[in-house]
């Protein structure tokens, strides 16, 4: 007999959040929107059908895949509890219903799988996630609160902006697990290190030394760190953990190597003998049902069950035995995901646009689409972002090129500039696409011709 719904959701109403959950479906201008926190970024195949199904019996048929590896769902019609049902009894809501919010830690979606990391981080993981779901006290963290774990993986999201990183490092033949707050191991360095036994009690020590000094409305690390200099905090946590932490030169000084580009379009080497991962990008993000069903069909068939969603609104088949890549990655051709990094449809990101969000100024899909046919035409594809509104919710950090929506089908154009803050360099202003591309291929061609 199905438990019913309202044994499975918390007894108090939900707190107050823009942020869409599993429990939580908030309005769009195109329906209601819930998302859907997939634990490390895998879903197994018999759960990806059920969110197909429930796209389709609940919603209008679209199913986003997001900047963080988790999945949503929009569209959403006025039967809530049908939809969140459905979701629940596929196994897909968080053990604890309080808990569904704060479940935000990125990994690599070669976790476990890539040659190049340092240590398999999948236990560390699956304590952190444990803790942020079973500690009453985390469950007041914001939902935007989140937290990252790089084992040193090829295939890895170095420049998302994190409130808690950490990072595997080899000092001396040891690895230790770096950390940073309020940033990314893309673009600094470890404030200071742990062991990796210690890595767990300092994400438990860290979250709750900042739910102590946090005032209600410092929803973020940033937030407490211009009241509070992070070597307070330092201070404070070595006293929690009982123990110093490591912060000499070596550690202090040391950056991350940059990840491989494009490594999950296509093939990826496996460090199991024998295997590979296969992977194809979504179109602008936008999965259909059919596209789900057909990806998780191909997990079954030549991979290992299961689906790894990855912060580049992309998916992977993992353990793919190597006299069965070339028929994985046609298989995901066919299916409609984008497998050659060479599309430049595989480089745009587009937000929602004016179709689905009241703050959205241009419909940014439709202008991706024809940016991306006229880029391909010439044979150029540079990674660019389209935004609606100044808010950038398609991109977690700031692509090489962002489009900025000013007026339906109209864009200022920037480039990331390493000494201008935001989008970065303005390069031209209200443009159409047309002429965003024109410009696009020019400066490609005169970045690349001797």
């Amino acid at each position: 007999m199905t438990e019913p719904l309202s044994a499975r959701t918390p007894a108090t109403p939900l707190r107050p959040s823009a942020c869409p959950g599993l429990l939580r479906i908030v309005p769009a201008l195109d329906g209601g929107i819930c998302r859907i926190k997939l634990p490390g970024g895998v879903i197994t195949a018999a759960q990806a059908f059920a969110v197909a199904e429930a796209a389709e019996r609940f919603a209008g048929g679209v199913i986003e895949a997001t900047n963080r590896g988790n999945l949503q769902i929009r569209g959403i019609a006025a039967d809530h509890d049908g939809l969140i049902a459905t979701l629940l009894d596929a196994g897909l809501g968080p053990k604890n219903p309080a808990s569904d919010d704060v479940r935000n830690l990125m990994l690599s979606p070669a976790v476990g799988i890539d040659p190049l990391q340092l240590f398999d981080a999948r236990p560390l993981a699956a304590q952190m996630l444990h803790s942020l779901e079973t500690h009453p006290r985390f469950h007041e963290l914001s939902p935007k609160f989140a937290l990252s774990l790089d084992a040193g993986e090829g295939l890895a999201m170095l420049e998302h902006p994190h409130d808690l990183w950490l990072s595997a490092l080899n000092v001396n033949g040891e690895t230790l697990l770096g950390f940073g707050l309020a940033g990314c191991p893309a673009t600094e360095s470890p404030l200071a290190a742990v062991t990796l036994e210690e890595g767990h009690a300092l994400v438990v020590a860290v979250l709750e030394l900042f739910l102590e000094h946090a005032r209600p409305e410092q929803t973020r690390m940033r937030h407490l760190l211009q009241e509070m200099s992070a070597a307070r905090l330092l201070e404070r946590l070595a006293e929690r953990l009982q123990l110093p932490l490591r912060h000499d030169q070596k550690i202090t000084a040391w950056r991350r190597a940059p990840a491989l580009p494009n490594a999950h379009i296509g093939l990826y080497p496996q460090r199991q003998s024998g295997l590979i991962s296969v992977g194809g990008a979504v179109p602008l993000g936008r999965l259909s049902p059919s596209m789900l069903r057909s990806a998780a069909t191909l997990s079954v068939e030549l991979g290992d069950g299961s689906l790894a969603m990855t912060p580049w609104q992309s998916l992977m088949l993992r353990n793919v035995a190597h006299d069965q890549c070339a028929s994985a990655l046609e298989g995901l051709c066919g299916a409609g995901l984008l497998c050659d990094p060479g599309q430049a449809l595989s480089q745009l990101i587009a937000c929602t646009g004016s179709f689905g969000c009241g703050k959205g100024l241009s419909e940014t899909k439709a202008g991706a689409l024809q940016l991306a046919d006229y880029l391909q035409e010439q044979g150029v594809s540079p990674a660019v972002h389209l935004s609606g509104c100044s808010r950038s919710c398609a991109a977690a950090h700031v692509a090489p090129i962002t489009l900025l929506a000013v007026s339906a089908g109209r864009y200022d154009l920037y480039f990331r500039h390493a000494d201008q803050p935001g989008f970065g360099e303005l390069r031209g202003r209200d443009l159409t696409i047309e002429a965003v591309g024109a410009l696009l291929t020019a400066d490609s061609r005169s970045n690349t011709d001797d």
